[in-house]
């Protein structure tokens, strides 16, 4: 197998890369691979998820814009770092 290893900037290993072809034998081979693991989830927190989907299918009126809530949370809080924007130039001024 031609695996390589990822690192962060203190050269310790983060993740693996499998090339695709290998990521498709192994997933031949071990048919659960890809299956989602969920039984250590209890079921009342799987409910109480199930149930927000739903809230949330059946009413999109209530969703809210990420960006808009998160400049909403900055201002109430004063707390300038709270919100990171996409835009990098803004960030950089916001932490400065």
């Amino acid at each position: 197998m031609r695996l390589q290893y990822i690192s962060n900037s203190k050269g310790v290993t983060t993740g693996v890369y499998i090339p695709i072809s290998e990521w498709n034998a192994l997933k031949s081979k071990y048919l659960e691979i890809e299956q989602e693991e969920t039984s250590s989830i209890p079921d009342w927190h799987k409910d109480i998820v199930l149930a927000r989907l739903e809230n949330y299918q059946d009413d999109l009126s209530e969703l809210l814009d990420f960006e808009t809530t998160m400049d909403d949370l900055d201002r109430d809080l004063n707390f300038g770092i709270l919100h990171t924007s996409l835009n990098p130039d803004i960030w950089k001024k916001r932490v400065q």
